[in-house]
Parts: C-alpha cells; sequence; structure tokens
C-alpha cells in the first residue's frame, strides 16, 4: 500500500495509501455530501453526540523475547487499505502447470501497471526469502563463527610475532616453553580458521543453489482497454431482462386478472384485444 504509484491526478508519485486517504485526492463530491445529510443524517448525528473515538494505542504491546514487538498492527485507514488492495490485486495460481498470474485492477491504466509489476517484485523477494530462510540463517550462523575465529587468529598471530621478536636470542626455557604454548594456540586458531572459511564458502554456495529461479513468462503490459465496466454486456443484460419482463408480465398478467377478479387488471388485459378487433 506504500508503492509510490504515478495517479493523474497527482502532480508527484504518490503512495496507494496517501492517494486513498489524503483529502488532496479525496475531495466529497456533490452526491456524497447529499447523501451523508439525508440518508446518513442519522449517523452523522450519533457519532457528533458520541464524539470521535480515539484510534487504539499499540504501541506498549512487548511480546516475544527480549521485549521485541512481534505482533503487526494497523491502523484504521491501513485497514481499509488493505481491503481495498485485496479486491484491486488477484493472483491465480496454476499447480498443474506451475505458473502464478498476477493482475491488478485500478481506476487508470498506467497505476494498474505499476500496482502489478510492483506486486511482482515484491512477491518475488519474499519468495525467494521463504526459499533461503534455513540456509541464509546457518550462513549467518557460520559468518559469526567465522568472524570471531579471524578476530582470535590474528590476535594470537600478532602476540605470537611480538613475543618472537622479543626472544629471539635468547636461550631461557620459560621463554621457549611460552612460545611453543603461543605455537599451539597459533596452530589450533589456524586451523580453526581455515575450517571456518571452508563451511563459509559452502554456507554461501548452498544459499546460490537454493535460492528459486523466478522466471516472468508474459511481462507485465499498460491495458488499452478497459476491463470494467462492460458496457455492452450490461446492455445486453438489461435488454434481455426487460424483454423477458415484458412477455413475462403479457402472459402472467391475463391469468392474475382471471384469478384474482381484479376489474381494473382486467381491464388492462382487455384493452389491447379490443384494439386488435378494431384494426382487424
Amino acid at each position: 500500500m506504500h508503492t509510490k504509484l504515478n495517479y493523474e491526478k497527482a502532480d508527484r508519485p504518490v503512495s496507494f495509501y496517501e492517494y486513498n486517504t489524503s483529502e488532496e485526492f479525496n475531495k466529497p463530491s456533490v452526491g456524497a455530501i447529499v447523501k451523508k445529510y439525508t440518508i446518513g443524517l442519522p449517523f452523522v448525528i450519533l457519532n457528533a453526540i458520541r464524539g470521535e473515538q480515539p484510534a487504539p494505542d499499540y504501541t506498549g504491546v512487548t511480546v516475544g523475547e527480549g521485549g521485541v514487538a512481534r505482533i503487526e498492527t494497523m491502523t484504521e485507514d491501513e485497514y481499509e487499505c488493505s481491503k481495498m488492495l485485496s479486491e484491486c490485486v488477484s493472483m491465480t495460481l496454476d499447480d498443474k502447470n506451475g505458473y502464478l498470474s498476477i493482475s491488478a485492477t485500478m481506476p487508470e491504466a498506467v497505476v494498474a501497471a505499476e500496482m502489478a509489476q510492483a506486486t511482482v517484485t515484491l512477491l518475488q523477494k519474499y519468495i525467494t526469502e521463504f526459499k533461503i530462510e534455513k540456509v541464509q540463517s546457518n550462513l549467518d550462523f557460520v559468518q559469526e563463527r567465522y568472524n570471531e575465529a579471524k578476530a582470535n587468529f590474528e590476535d594470537i598471530q600478532d602476540r605470537r610475532a611480538r613475543f618472537r621478536d622479543a626472544n629471539q636470542n635468547t636461550t631461557r626455557y620459560s621463554a621457549r616453553t611460552q612460545f611453543e604454548k603461543l605455537d599451539a594456540e597459533y596452530t589450533l586458531a589456524m586451523n580453526l580458521y581455515g575450517e571456518l572459511a571452508s563451511q563459509l564458502e559452502q554456507a554461501k554456495i548452498s544459499v546460490k543453489e537454493t535460492a528459486p529461479i523466478l522466471t516472468v513468462i508474459n511481462p507485465v503490459t499498460i491495458p488499452l482497454q478497459k476491463s470494467k465496466p462492460r458496457r455492452a454486456i450490461i446492455l445486453f443484460g438489461w435488454t434481455f431482462f426487460g424483454v423477458m419482463l415484458g412477455m413475462g408480465v403479457v402472459l402472467v398478467l391475463p391469468s392474475v386478472a382471471e384469478i384474482t377478479g381484479n376489474e381494473r387488471l382486467k381491464g388492462m388485459v382487455k384493452m389491447p384485444a379490443t384494439e386488435k378487433q378494431n384494426i382487424a
């Protein structure tokens, strides 16, 4: 909902959320004002009596380890925008052929294409993160151990070099013993550092191997024709409905007049018959 889109009414890229919640782009029409103060007048009075209800504050929510909030919260405007998005953007999964179709229905053609492209980009990002989550976690762990082993190895390497320079010509057994200890620590640290370096490279390869390859078969295009409303279908549908309704009235009305004995209905039914007799 925070994707920047190029609306015709806006002189700058505006997010879906801002465009649908800002008063700059949502000035009420005359019809909406009339409806609000006629049909919706009781609700206006009721809201005025109750007063403005404050939005719930969830800033104090702390769930999870370390007091870190793990619950996603939305404002009322964000909730309404999320419902609008669920109606605007649709995805259809074809399990048999293994592909996903994404479509966006928006008031403007360019905005619809931009929203569809943003959906594709976000979907690729989340699918990739989901697929490599386990191996990425292992890579992060190995990377931390590698950094620790590297820092420890470099520290021992520096201490060993300084000790060796300071005691290069000494013949004391204590100095030799200390150097042997440093040498053993150096060898151990070097072996660990080398092993973790090898594991780190293997973990990086695993991440690349696990990362899914998503191919766009049909790229997003700007639609040339409106998908809604379908005026021809609406016109045909209402015409058909009118014809069927007229035929139903003509066929059913005589029976209803005969059953109910309503003189007015009988008069309405007999008039066309009389006209036909006069014409004949």
